[in-house]
């Protein structure tokens, strides 16, 4: 790790960012000036000197980042060359007294305790330990805090598994790389929730197993606090503790009135601990009742029918074993909302509406696909979300799923109060953004992957790319014996069993007869049959592909 090398590099970087900032003082300081004030001309002076502030900070941001690089790269150096000082036939004491005193050395060189110092060795090992992390950290494009994030998550994992963790959302070119924002591009809390699912989904041990090994572990923890309180935490399995949480939450927001004095974030432990110490309710009995607290469960089709076990996701928690979902399915627990995930694509169906009113089942689907408030960096994942248009109803907008967006009330009320625009969602992604002062942020995408396809099952994904790519006649399939349908490819008498398969472009959809049907477009967008008809729960569509006798023996 020589100076000429990668940590050459890094300097360079620094520097070049320390004379970026140089040029944006001196600019800020030259509109300061009267004599250049007076001659600006078409410039804005003040919308000038904002947008240097936040150049500034983005110059600050990326410095920081990059000093911590030379920083993470100099604890590690020092504990090696430590190391190699000790020698290889150092005995074990000798070798643990020599990383006790270089942790001691680095404590006392930057102030601080031997326990934070021995964290800093450990964390900043790891992203040395991974070179795409800690180039994108020597470039500043991204924090301290997203490597530590890495460093945490690939803690328990294999240098394989860690590097492909790594590569999923560091290197474009990887064969399933994060979809969305880049790392550095999502508020820490956001980025460890991706890797935290990429992570359950791809940990060598299964879920299942490890949830196991949690539930042994679960404890109560009290901590003594200043100003006469404490903390009292509950170590849960995930649905526990979120069905307590929707259970509290639901009980506050019945509460709530004009003659409630406290908020909402102080009714939730009030009533908790009224529960726990069985002294009823904190403000007497109910009288109005408990509103419904709906979470997402999304769970893959085949996960719910015990083919796989696949984990689900549970809005706000992330993965879950799929027992757990099944169970919550099975149980009919009223604080969980269902969703299915077609096995295919893993993609919702589009859904559309050409009045502003939306329905339940609009609103739940908004939910499904945006799983917090769109707003860039806001972690707001609360029921009391809003669904916003994002080109207003009455400047022509339509209540489309391209046009809508989940909002907290907050940042719903910045947008209509700053020039902050969302842009075009799509079926599977929300929208991103646009700042007063032009900078865009990306969407960031929930990074869904295909779902997993029980043992003897062909992925539609395969079929359909082998059909593509097979060689395709019009003739139906030779196959005369029903048992022909059925045996493996490889005892068939004619292998190229999908050269028999026809062309999707000559399968032909044939109108249904009768007078009785309705074309769409005839109907009013306030015809009282679209409230019905968006009413309907979510169906997965038919299967065009009706040969599963053929999708099964390919397999």
């Amino acid at each position: 790790m020589g100076i000429n090398g990668g940590f050459g590099a890094v300097l360079e970087g620094v520097r070049a960012s320390v004379a970026a900032l140089d040029a944006l003082v001196l600019e800020d300081r030259n509109l300061e000036h009267p004599a250049l004030t007076a001659s600006a001309g078409d410039i804005d002076v003040l919308q000038r000197r904002y947008e240097l502030c936040l150049e500034r900070l983005e110059v600050v941001a990326r410095l920081e980042a990059q000093l911590a690089a030379v920083k993470a790269r100099d604890v590690t150096e020092c504990v090696r060359l430590q190391q190699a000082m000790t020698g290889p036939d150092a005995s074990l004491q000798d070798r643990t007294y020599a990383e006790m005193s270089v942790v001691e050395e680095i404590a006392g060189v930057l102030t601080i305790s031997s326990a934070a110092a021995g964290a800093l060795v450990d964390q900043s090992r790891r992203p040395c330990s991974l070179p795409p992390v800690l180039e994108a950290l020597s470039a500043g494009a991204v924090s301290w805090q997203h490597a530590r994030i890495i460093a945490d998550e690939t803690e328990e994992l294999t240098p394989e598994g860690a590097m492909e963790l790594v590569a999923h959302f560091f290197d474009p070119d990887a064969p399933n790389p994060a979809r969305g924002a880049a790392p550095g591009e999502l508020v820490p809390f956001r980025f460890r929730a991706k890797v935290r699912g990429w992570r359950e989904r791809h940990h060598p041990d299964s879920i299942e197993k490890r949830h196991a090994k949690g539930v042994t572990d679960r404890r109560m923890e009290y901590s003594p606090d200043r100003d006469g309180m404490a903390w009292l935490s509950l170590y849960l399995p995930g649905d526990t503790a979120c069905a307590i949480r929707n259970r509290t939450t639901a009980t506050a927001r019945g509460l709530q009135s004009p003659d409630e004095a406290r908020t909402l974030t102080q009714l939730r432990p009030d009533i908790a601990a009224s529960l726990l110490l069985g002294a009823g309710n904190p403000a007497g009995p109910i009288k109005t009742p408990t509103p419904k607290a709906d979470v997402l469960v999304t769970v893959p089709v085949f996960s719910l029918l015990g083919s796989t076990d696949e984990p689900a996701t549970l809005d706000g928690l992330g993965p879950i074993p799929a027992s757990t979902a099944r169970k919550l399915v099975a149980d009919g627990a009223h604080s969980f909302y269902r969703v299915l995930v077609d096995p295919r694509d893993g993609a919702p169906l589009e859904i559309g509406r050409t009045n502003y009113r939306l329905t339940e089942t609009i609103k739940q689907w908004i939910r499904m696909r945006d799983g917090k408030c769109t707003f860039p960096g806001c972690t707001n994942r609360t029921p009391d979300n809003e669904i916003d248009h994002g080109t207003a109803w009455e400047h022509g907008g339509s209540t489309g799923i391209s046009n809508l967006g989940q909002l907290c009330p907050k940042h719903h009320h910045l947008k209509h109060a700053r020039a902050w625009v969302p842009d075009a969602a799509t079926q599977h992604e929300p929208p991103g953004w646009t700042s007063p002062s032009g900078r865009h942020y990306k969407p960031e995408h929930p990074d869904r992957e295909p779902t997993h396809w029980p043992p003897g099952i062909l992925p539609w994904s395969n079929f359909t790319a082998a059909l593509e790519t097979a060689p395709h006649t019009a003739a139906p399939p030779t196959a005369t014996a029903e048992s022909d349908a059925t045996r493996p490819l490889e005892d068939l008498p004619n292998k190229e069993v999908l050269a028999e398969v026809p062309a999707w472009p000559e399968l032909e959809m044939e109108e249904p007869d009768g007078d009785n049907l309705l074309d769409p477009d005839d109907l009013c967008a306030t015809d009282a049959l679209w409230d019905d008809f968006y009413a309907k729960p979510f169906m997965l569509p038919p299967d065009p592909q009706t040969d599963w006798e053929l999708l099964l023996s390919l397999t």
